[in-house]
């Protein structure tokens, strides 16, 4: 036994060393870059000038992990720039969250026992390894563009004064480094909590059969979601076209739309404006609702106006958190009640909603005025913004959570019984 038990430990610290961290890492962060890259090919911006696109696609990575890019403009002295941008394209989020927790349990599935001290060893590993791969993105995400007046009576001017505007991009380095190691404690805490093959150490251990189902509930919900949604997206690219425009959805924001689909669904009002060049992705009723007023209300109500279909949404989300209510019965002790599956739920999803509304926002705006003048219209100046009514809808998403929980523990119960009574035929 004293030989095998070294070789056991050197085995367990092995599959916890530098180099198994190193391929988390990198794994997970090249799984973004292709997705950020073929998203941004496929929405055109392959032909960026200046050979932007890598800079482009690093930027899109690192606002996917939380990070920060700041806007810039200059205009000269007799012009005038501003521009914002603040969205997360949450389809390179998932991807690279997939694969970081994947990669991150796979040494610990299957076992018996983990101590705190061998999961936040493990941890810092990936910590300071993907910090060292986000501060090389954020350092590599910058660019400038020139910005083309036109070849009219605006051009002219231009030409006259000296007008050259400008637009670029840069990172927040100390910000993104920050929020993006707050990602990815994020991400490994799921991660822990939702896999039922991996131990919890101590203390937290004694929270499990609470928490465990539950969690892993709301992340087969959201995934749900965004499968239902890329079945649509394509059902419509093959029967209306614009497959670039579809990919280009699915590949950087297909879970912001089904995301802000399910909160509408659960009865959320999210307040938001569209003008200028600027367009909000399918469906294209979301812009004729926000577009041409100062502050729009997009909700069941306002859509419905525009697309009377609108009201299956609440269909649909019954049908998925009742589903979701059951997957957290059966996986739950058989000894929790109803009313506790209620609770679990209506936490577990005023939870996942408040961070929909978190992550979900977007904020774009662009503006150019020249001598002073305003600013200058058409494809020179416009702004979209969509934010929530965060605490009605966390309201509404924990009365959906009590009665959907609560009849998703009184369906469980069969199929709970049925499973015990092949399990006694079996062992009989």
């Amino acid at each position: 036994m004293s030989v095998r038990t070294p070789s056991g430990q050197a085995v367990a610290v092995a599959r916890h060393g530098w180099v198994q961290a190193a391929a988390t890492v990198l794994g997970a962060l090249l799984a973004m870059v292709v997705v950020a890259a073929l998203g941004l090919w496929a929405a055109g911006a392959a032909d960026l000038p200046d050979n932007a696109f890598p800079r482009v696609v690093a930027a899109t990575v690192v606002t996917a992990v939380g990070g920060t890019i700041e806007l810039s403009g200059n205009a000269g002295a007799l012009a005038d720039s501003r521009a914002g941008l603040t969205v997360i394209p949450l389809s390179v989020t998932l991807v690279g969250a997939l694969v970081l927790a994947a990669r991150f349990l796979r040494p610990l599935r299957h076992r018996a026992v983990a101590g705190a001290a061998e999961l936040a060893g493990w941890a810092a590993r990936i910590a300071v390894l993907w910090l060292l791969g986000l501060l090389g993105l954020a350092l590599a995400a910058r660019q400038t563009f020139a910005v083309s007046l036109g070849e009219g009576t605006l051009g002219d001017i231009g030409d006259l004064f000296g007008v050259s505007p400008t637009v670029g991009f840069t990172t927040d380095v100390p910000l993104t480094l920050a929020l993006g190691l707050l990602w990815l404690a994020g991400v490994l805490v799921l991660a822990l909590l939702v896999s039922r093959a991996s131990p919890l150490p101590g203390k937290p251990a004694r929270f499990q059969e609470a928490v465990r189902p539950a969690a892993y509930a709301m992340v087969v919900l959201l995934l749900a979601c965004v499968v239902l949604g890329i079945v649509i997206a394509l059902v419509v690219a093959a029967t209306r076209g614009q497959a670039a425009q579809t990919f280009a959805l699915i590949l950087l924001g297909m879970p912001n739309l089904v995301w802000l689909t399910l909160t509408i669904g659960l009865g959320a009002t999210w307040n938001g404006r569209v003008e200028g060049p600027f367009a909000l992705p399918m469906p294209h009723v979301l812009d004729e609702v926000l577009r041409g007023r100062d502050v729009a209300a997009l909700n069941l109500a306002s859509i419905a106006d525009h697309d009377g279909r609108v009201w299956w949404l609440v269909v649909v989300d019954a049908v998925l958190l009742l589903a979701a209510a059951v997957v957290m019965a059966a996986l739950s002790p058989a000894r929790t009640r109803p009313w506790q599956h209620a609770v679990h739920l209506m936490a577990a999803l005023a939870l996942t909603v408040l961070t929909i509304c978190l992550v979900g926002r977007i904020s774009a705006h662009y503006g150019l005025s020249l001598l002073g003048i305003g600013d200058l219209g058409g494809d020179l100046s416009g702004e979209l913004f969509l934010r929530p009514e965060p605490w009605t809808a966390v309201g509404l998403a924990a009365l959906w959570g009590l009665v959907t929980g609560f009849l998703g523990g009184l369906l469980a119960g069969p199929v709970r019984r049925r499973g015990a009574i092949r399990k006694g035929g079996r062992g009989s």
